[in-house]
């Protein structure tokens, strides 16, 4: 099937596109770019201009990569920049980035995120499988948000977040039961919880390939934890 691109966007560049994709109107895109196939792009998106680097603020983009999966909707005035520091910024499958959100150079927004209006996040973030950004709250750079948690509308998060908590300022660590329940994680409860309030590794294959790829992402980035 072919896509739709209404006449109004502007593609420029190397701009590699799947199929079955729609591009709203007013959207500008700039290669180098692949699109996947199933994606839903909204008006007023921009992806592909120079990521925003107090540092260099005039590198050369030229020839740094934005990668976007598949079966995505981007909506209206989200703004996705390319990498500074790395090789690629990179948006996963089925990930559902709502109005007006800031996708920054070098980030990387595994499967099945979450960003919900105005959340914008700082450079070099690792948002992981299954999170959830609630409404405007804000990433420090280098951050981790780890595999199915959720951080509280409002939130300013300067540390990393670990797997399956639901962060909520000045609050206890509580786990987000409900991504327990939406993934299917409900027979393994008890191991996360056990990780999470007690520092147990977990036992289960699922769990310890999640808490490990989160512990490496969170010792590399040299940020703390909540």
């Amino acid at each position: 099937m072919t896509n739709l691109i209404h006449p109004t966007a502007i593609i420029q560049g190397d701009v590699e596109i799947g199929d079955c994709n729609e591009i709203g109107p007013y959207s500008v895109i700039y290669g180098p770019l692949t699109i996947g196939n199933g994606n839903w792009i909204g008006p007023h998106v921009t992806i592909g201009t120079p990521g925003q680097d107090t540092r260099n603020p005039r590198y050369d983009s030229s020839q740094s990569r934005i990668e976007i999966g598949n079966d995505n909707i981007i909506r209206e005035y989200t703004a996705i920049q390319k990498p500074c520091y790395k090789d690629i910024t990179r948006i996963g499958n089925r990930v559902y980035i709502m109005q007006s959100v800031h996708v920054p150079h070098d980030a990387i927004i595994h499967d099945d995120v979450v960003l919900t209006p105005m959340v914008v996040m700082g450079g070099i973030v690792n948002i992981l499988q299954g999170a959830t950004l609630a409404v405007g709250c804000s990433v420090h750079q280098y951050s981790v948000v780890g595999h199915y948690s959720i951080v509280a509308m409002g939130a300013a998060l300067a540390k990393n977040v670990r797997p399956f908590v639901k962060y909520v300022p000045r609050s206890a660590v509580s786990v987000n039961d409900y991504a327990i329940k939406k993934y299917g994680f409900e027979d393994v409860r008890d191991q996360i919880v056990g990780y999470l309030m007690e520092g147990v590794r977990p036992m289960d294959a699922r769990l310890v390939k999640i808490v490990d790829e989160f512990e490496l992402l969170s010792s590399e980035s040299g940020r703390g934890v909540y």
